[in-house]
């Protein structure tokens, strides 16, 4: 256990920031999972500008890497770009 009062909101507050954290990749995961099941190219176009922008936003705040934000998002625009 921590000896000091910094080390212990340190605990408390790395706690709280990986639990946010968890969520919103998780969060991001399920959207791009559901945005890779779509096979219409209008909801695709329109769900890739929410999802590359939920990306954009997790690779700034340092939840994801940024180049792991490109690619995905490189990817997705791939995907919508062949649909029908």
């Amino acid at each position: 256990m921590a000896n000091h009062k910094s080390a212990v909101k340190r605990i408390r507050q790395t706690l709280t920031r990986r639990l946010r954290n968890k969520y919103y990749a998780k969060t991001a995961r399920n959207a791009v999972r559901d945005l890779r099941k779509t096979t219409d190219k209008a909801a695709a176009s329109e769900l890739y500008k929410k999802v590359s922008s939920m990306l954009d936003r997790l690779a700034k705040k340092n939840v994801i890497h940024k180049n792991k934000a490109g690619n995905l998002k490189s990817k997705l625009a791939l995907h919508v770009n062949t649909l029908n």
